[in-house]
């Protein structure tokens, strides 16, 4: 039993059983895939995968069983690796981070540029994705941290610690009828926003899952006419007139978004909580750590360390 074979029949998995791809992703042939599952195989005795002719098509009952423990022999030997590297050169490495559009664009800048100036021997990554992506980035090891509101406390194999709470906020025009109500003093409601078109996330991004609900507990359709993935395509098709936004409070400027008016949300929408995530069991190296709490200073490294050992399910607040 190997590395490479334990790899082979994870990526395997990951890849969805096409053995093209996991030999790309390997950097290997086809056929050095097949053999490296086969000699597992024979060597355990069972068969892992179902198979019609040469192609894989699923995991057998044992290999189902099987997977969680080729994850966990391979994440120690990770694990391993890190900590040698630790010890090593301490202050040397490489971070990757995940985030989502809004997280990388207006909540991480200024941890990053911070710990970039304390920490100038650690090359820094920045990856961004759907909240379903950071996820699965943090899963496979491709990343260290992850940053999103949506979906991190919803994977076991995660610890996703709280970060911050924020709102919405709504932005028109300055000259929408909206902006107009708030010039007067008007409160603004569900139903007199109802009223518009409205351009907010996508369905899974930046707390939407929020919005439905309160337009839904009211009763109230929402006229959706476009939904996008950040806040600053949305601003660009409010600026547009195409209709009223709903954004992260965090994501309007008033000096960069001059030409709109921005109108608190907070009594309108649940506030949100944006949530740092680390894969379950994983070394983390000084200067993740250290990247954490610069981040969330609540996050000290002895408060990640007690979320680590904690039972999945835990919760956790600041």
């Amino acid at each position: 039993m190997n590395f490479q074979q334990l790899r082979s029949v994870r990526e395997a998995v990951r890849q969805g059983f096409n053995l093209t791809v996991v030999a790309d992703v390997l950097h290997t042939s086809q056929p050095g895939v097949s053999r490296q599952i086969r000699e597992l195989e024979d060597e355990l005795g069972i068969e892992i995968f179902e198979r019609a002719g040469k192609r894989l098509t699923g995991l057998t009952p044992p290999g189902a069983t099987l997977l969680p423990i080729v994850e966990r022999l391979l994440q120690e030997a990770d694990n391993l690796r890190q900590a040698g590297a630790e010890y090593a050169s301490q202050d040397r490495g490489t971070l990757t981070i995940a985030a989502t559009h809004s997280q990388a664009r207006y909540a991480l800048p200024l941890a990053v540029r911070d710990f970039a100036r304390s920490h100038p021997e650690v090359e820094l990554r920045l990856h961004q994705g759907s909240p379903r992506q950071v996820a699965e980035l943090l899963l496979s090891g491709e990343a260290d941290i992850g940053v999103a509101t949506e979906a991190l406390a919803g994977y076991g194999g995660l610890v996703a610690l709280p970060c911050y709470q924020w709102t919405h906020t709504v932005i028109v025009p300055r000259a929408h009828p909206l902006a107009e109500d708030a010039r007067l003093g008007v409160p603004l409601t569900l139903a007199r926003l109802a009223q518009f078109p409205i351009i907010t996330y996508e369905p899974g991004y930046t707390g939407r899952s929020h919005i439905d609900e309160a337009f839904a507990r009211q009763g109230l359709a929402i006229k959706l006419v476009l939904s996008a993935m950040d806040a600053d395509v949305i601003k660009t098709y409010v600026e547009l007139g195409m209709g009223v936004g709903i954004i992260a409070a965090i994501a309007y400027d008033e000096q960069r978004d001059a030409e709109l008016a921005a109108i608190d949300a907070r009594h309108l929408f649940a506030s949100n909580m944006t949530r740092l995530g680390v894969r379950r069991g994983a070394f983390l190296r000084s200067y993740v750590y250290a990247f954490i709490a610069t981040f969330a200073s609540p996050l000290t490294r002895q408060v990640v360390e007690q979320a680590m050992a904690a039972e999945p399910g835990t919760a956790f607040d600041i």
